[in-house]
């Protein structure tokens, strides 16, 4: 069985502007706080964004190539985790600070 391998920055090659950009969008943003509340790996089809099929594939790859997240390849699925642990290291409270906000934003529209 082959695999298809998705390029990912190593830890020491994330940047802090290039995660606060990819943080920056707001649908690449409800990506992230759902991945948080979830702990796990889950598919792209699993997080409904109001976007398109093409642009939603968009906003995962910005998210990979800045170190947010790891994707892999699991059958047809393409299964999404947070890259919790290189971000905490490099970036100590960042994450849970940002998911924070998010989450209190998306409190206040309901």
């Amino acid at each position: 069985m082959s695999t298809r391998a998705l390029a990912h920055p190593e830890a020491g090659e994330i940047r802090l502007e290039g995660v606060l950009h990819a943080l920056a969008d707001p649908a690449r943003l409800e990506i992230v706080r759902f991945l948080a509340e979830t702990g796990g790996e889950v598919a792209c089809s699993a997080i409904d964004l109001a976007v398109s099929k093409s642009t939603g594939t968009h906003h995962y790859r910005v998210l990979r190539e800045a170190g947010v997240i790891t994707q892999v390849y699991r059958g047809t699925a393409k299964m999404n985790a947070l890259r919790r642990d290189d971000l905490d290291g490099l970036f100590p409270g960042l994450l849970d600070s940002v998911i924070e906000a998010a989450s209190r934003r998306a409190r206040a529209r309901v």
